[in-house]
C-alpha cells in the first residue's frame, strides 16, 4: 500500500513550531485533498491545517497538546484499496494530484497560502469532516490504525494516561503557563471539555511546586527564570531582525486634536456612536500614504531596489492575550471612514481572541500604533519588518495651547513617526508627518476632499 506523509507546513508567519491544539480526523478516517485535518496553534493564532493528499489516514504523528518542528511528519496517509467503488483507484492515487503540487510548491515558497483553500471546494468530497468531540481521542503515533472507521467500544485501562479533552486554546495556554498538566484537571463542560474556570479551581488546588507538570519559572538564588514561549520566541527573533537590519530615524510632532474630537463627538447619536477615533486617524494615515508613496513600501535588499504597493493593507499593532500583534485591514486605502471603523473593530476583536488568520497577519504594508489605549504620550517604536515605517499616536490629553496668541486649553496628542533611512531622507518623513497632522487639525475639510 503506498503512502505519502505529510509534513508540517511553513505557515506563513516567519515560525518554526506549532502545537497541535485539536485533531480534526481519526486514524481510519478517509480524507480528501484539501480537507482540513488538523487545527494547530502557532505564536500569533489557531489556524487549521488542510491536507494535500487523499486516502486513509494511516498515523497521526503527534497528540493533542504536543509541539511539532515545520518540516516534521504530521500525518501519513495510505492510498487507498481498489476495492472502494466511490474513490479513484490505487494507482491513481500514487501519482501526485495538480492540488498536491501546488500546495507543495506554496509551502516550500513559504507563502502561506497553504492555510487558504487552493481550489478543490467544487468536488463532491471537498467538504470538511470532522469527527465527533465526544469520540475516542487519536491514538498516539506509530499506533496501528484500526480496521474500520468505527471504533469498537472497550473497557477502560487504568494504565493508559488519561487525555484530557480541551478546545479552547485560552485553556490550554493558561495550564501550560501554570505547568498544569491537564490530564489531572477534570472537565465540568459539556462531553467531558475542560474549562478555564476548571483549571483555575485545579490551580487553586495544588500547593505551591506540587502536582504541576511542565515549563514554569524556576526560582534560584534570589532570581526568577522564565522560559520564552513560542510567541515571545517569534517576537525576539523579528524585533532582532527589525534592530539589526534597519537603519531608523524617528521624528515626532504635538498635534492639536480639539477639532477632530468634536467632530466625532457631533456625528454620534443614541442610535449610532459613528466611528471612532481610530477609524480617522486611519483614513488620515492612508490619504498621507498615497501622497508619499515611498512609505508604504519594502527594500529589496538583494536587488537594491525600493518596492512601492499598489494599495494600502493597513497593519494595527493590537496587544491581545498572546502578546502584540498587527493584523491588516485590507485594501484600507478602498474603505470609507465608517468601513474602516467596521473593519478595524473587527479585525482587533479577532486579534484579541488569537484568530487572525495567516493573511492578516503577513499582508500589512504600514503600521498604525495607538499606544495612547495604554496612557503613554510617546514611543519610538519598532518597524515591523519588512515594512519601512510604523507610525504612533499617544493618549489625547487636555493642555495649555497658544491659539491666535491667546493661550487655552486644546486637546493635544503626540504623533511619532519611525521610518526607514535608506527609503527616504528627513524632508519625505517630515511632509507625510504634517499631512497626518494637517488632517487632524482640520479634519472637516480633509474629509471633504477625500
Amino acid at each position: 500500500m503506498s503512502e505519502q506523509v505529510f509534513l508540517l507546513p511553513d505557515l506563513g508567519e516567519g515560525l518554526t513550531e506549532a502545537e497541535i491544539v485539536r485533531w480534526l480526523v481519526a486514524e481510519g478516517d478517509v480524507v480528501a485533498v484539501d480537507q482540513a485535518v488538523v487545527e494547530v496553534e502557532t505564536a500569533k493564532s489557531v489556524v487549521e491545517v488542510p491536507t494535500p493528499y487523499a486516502g486513509r489516514v494511516a498515523v497521526l504523528h503527534g497528540t493533542e497538546g504536543a509541539t511539532l518542528d515545520v518540516g516534521r511528519p504530521l500525518v501519513t496517509v495510505a492510498a487507498l484499496e481498489p476495492r472502494a467503488a466511490s474513490t479513484p483507484s490505487t494507482s491513481s492515487r500514487t501519482a501526485p494530484s495538480a492540488e498536491a503540487e501546488a500546495y507543495r510548491e506554496e509551502e516550500q515558497a513559504g507563502s502561506g497560502n497553504v492555510l487558504i483553500g487552493y481550489g478543490t471546494a467544487a468536488t463532491p468530497h471537498a467538504g470538511r469532516r470532522r469527527r465527533p468531540r465526544s469520540s475516542g481521542r487519536p491514538a498516539p503515533a506509530g499506533t496501528p490504525a484500526a480496521s474500520s472507521p468505527v471504533a469498537t467500544p472497550t473497557a477502560p485501562d487504568a494504565s493508559r494516561r488519561r487525555v484530557p479533552l480541551v478546545v479552547s486554546p485560552l485553556v490550554r495556554r493558561l495550564a501550560r503557563d501554570h505547568g498544569m498538566d491537564l490530564a489531572t484537571v477534570e472537565g465540568s463542560g459539556r462531553g467531558g471539555v475542560i474549562t478555564r474556570q476548571d483549571v483555575e479551581r485545579r490551580i487553586a488546588s495544588v500547593p505551591h511546586a506540587d502536582g504541576l507538570d511542565g515549563p514554569h519559572d524556576v526560582v534560584t538564588a534570589g532570581e526568577r527564570r522564565t522560559p520564552l514561549n513560542g510567541f515571545r520566541k517569534a517576537v525576539s527573533a523579528a524585533l532582532s531582525r527589525s534592530r539589526s537590519e534597519i537603519p531608523e530615524a524617528t521624528v515626532w510632532v504635538d498635534v492639536d486634536a480639539t477639532a477632530l474630537v468634536a467632530l466625532r463627538e457631533s456625528l454620534r447619536t443614541p442610535a449610532d456612536p459613528g466611528p471612532g477615533l481610530l477609524a480617522y486617524l486611519a483614513r488620515f494615515t492612508v490619504a498621507a500614504l498615497k501622497e508619499y508613496p515611498v512609505l508604504n513600501a519594502r527594500l529589496d535588499t538583494e536587488r537594491q531596489e525600493i518596492v512601492e504597493y499598489d494599495r494600502v493593507d493597513l497593519a494595527l499593532a493590537v496587544q491581545g492575550d498572546r502578546g502584540l500583534v498587527t493584523p491588516a485591514v485590507l485594501g484600507a486605502d478602498g474603505l470609507t471612514t465608517r468601513r474602516l471603523d467596521e473593519e478595524i473593530r473587527r479585525v482587533t476583536d479577532r486579534a484579541r481572541q488569537g484568530r487572525s488568520t495567516a493573511a492578516e497577519l503577513a499582508a500589512g504594508t504600514f503600521t498604525l500604533n495607538n499606544y495612547g489605549s495604554f496612557r503613554v504620550d510617546g514611543s519610538a517604536a519598532i518597524i515591523n519588518h519588512p515594512q519601512v515605517a510604523i507610525l504612533g499616536f499617544g493618549r489625547i490629553l487636555d493642555r495649555a495651547w497658544v491659539v491666535d496668541g491667546e493661550i487655552c486649553v486644546r486637546k493635544i496628542t503626540q504623533m511619532s513617526l519611525v521610518f526607514d533611512h535608506r527609503v527616504c531622507d528627513g524632508g519625505t518623513a517630515a511632509g507625510f508627518m504634517r499631512s497626518v497632522a494637517d488632517a487632524v487639525e482640520n479634519p472637516a475639510s480633509v474629509i471633504a476632499r477625500l
